[in-house]
């Protein structure tokens, strides 16, 4: 058994940081961090860690290889002064979409940054609903994935399903969106979707299944400039859907994500709080709905910090 738990949080997504602890009863670690006028970071931690059971929760968000930097210096400052075992708690991974290598000469960074973790001194690594399962496997410690599909589920659990459908965004992610159809006892619909090009724009071309007077739920991991999403409405509402839901992850919301959304004819958004929604964002559109996974990750904590399972939550 590991000594102490503890839990630190970098600068990212302090409330997520601040909701897992209230849910788990203790207080966040202190630490500071200083960024000076060269742009070095520098981190501190202000009490003592020697042999305690260490968690570090640092999501992906801009400035994201800022946060990155920012979690390997925490990470190794926590190693050097003899924490017996690190946790880094990523809800969104850094790079989760490059996890592959679809081109010549590029870094698959998924790979790097696992590599990155190992080498700052992280001893395990939790995170949530990665773009690829396959990225599990770059890491030669241990790694658990959340998923946020029981969030997600008991959300939509609360709606009427009695005409609803489960739409896959593209053939990938036919699986992932398999498993919510199975939870909400819904059929599924996927959407063949194409991307020439790395304009983060794809164009769907055609529908396999039915949607025609039904209520359509998108479910995807993620969302990133909502071009993908709006593209996907838009086919569905021509072939007969009655309203148009989407249920996502994370809510990466780049570029002019906003302006795209608007435009997209949605009913409602459903996202997480896996990266944080500012206030602004939030109120530019109006059907946006953010549930909360403190729980799911304070629970997490608990579980790894007592050596029991992690795949009985998802059970």
């Amino acid at each position: 058994m590991f000594g102490e738990m503890k839990v630190f949080s970098g600068s990212s997504h302090p409330d997520l940081a601040r909701g897992i602890t209230t849910h788990m009863g203790m207080p966040l670690g202190r630490l500071k961090v200083t960024r000076f006028s060269n742009e070095n970071i520098k981190v501190k931690v202000e009490e003592n860690v020697r042999e305690a059971d260490v968690f570090v929760i640092q999501s992906s968000c801009p400035p994201v290889s800022d946060h990155l930097l920012e979690l390997l210096i925490l990470i190794d400052a926590l190693k050097f002064a003899s924490a017996a075992r690190i946790t880094a708690v990523l809800p969104y991974f850094p790079y989760a979409r490059s996890d592959k290598k679809d081109e010549a000469r590029i870094s698959i960074t998924a790979r790097l940054v696992a590599d990155l973790l190992e080498t700052a001194g992280a001893d395990r690594v939790l995170t949530m609903t990665l773009h690829a399962p396959q990225i599990l496997g770059f890491f030669r410690k241990p790694a658990d994935q959340l998923l946020a599909t029981p969030i997600l589920t008991n959300y939509f659990l609360t709606k009427d399903l009695s005409n609803a459908a489960v739409v896959a965004t593209d053939a990938g992610a036919a699986k992932f969106a398999g498993h919510f159809a199975k939870r909400l006892s819904v059929p599924m619909a996927i959407i063949d979707k194409r991307r020439f090009d790395d304009s983060e724009q794809a164009q769907s071309v055609a529908l396999i299944g039915d949607v025609e007077g039904k209520d359509a739920i998108i479910y995807d991991d993620e969302i990133a400039t909502g071009g993908s999403i709006k593209e996907a409405a838009r086919i569905l509402r021509e072939l007969g859907a009655r309203t148009v839901r989407v249920g996502v992850t994370h809510p990466v919301l780049s570029g002019r994500a906003v302006e795209t959304l608007n435009s997209a004819n949605l009913d409602e958004l459903v996202v997480t709080d896996s990266i944080p929604v500012s206030p602004a964002t939030a109120k530019a559109l109006p059907f946006l709905k953010v549930l909360s996974t403190a729980a799911l990750f304070g629970d997490a904590i608990l579980r790894i910090h007592g050596g029991r399972s992690i795949s009985e939550m998802m059970d």
